[in-house]
């Protein structure tokens, strides 16, 4: 198979912040609470992120992305399209 022959995948849904949170923390196999235990964010600080009632903030994304171990822009910007122009 060539480059060119290469498609980048489509987006299929549109996920909110919460979605990204409690999509990633089901994919490692953690209950709210455990990431509660492990992040030291409330367990109900964490239903409400997931629920989108909160916003997530710079300081809990570096935290629960630390145990979640990803890069906090993936759950800050989880419909970021990277082929699009930067508005910076």
């Amino acid at each position: 198979m060539k480059a060119k022959d290469v498609r980048p995948a489509k987006a299929r849904v549109a996920v909110s912040v919460g979605e990204s949170v409690r999509i990633i923390r089901e994919l490692q196999g953690l209950t709210q609470s455990e990431l509660a235990r492990r992040t030291r964010i409330p367990q109900s600080t964490i239903s409400a992120i997931e629920n989108d009632s909160i916003n997530l903030g710079v300081e809990r994304a570096k935290t629960l992305a630390r145990v979640l171990q990803c890069h906090p822009a993936v759950l800050v910007f989880p419909g970021w399209d990277v082929a699009k122009p930067s508005a910076a």
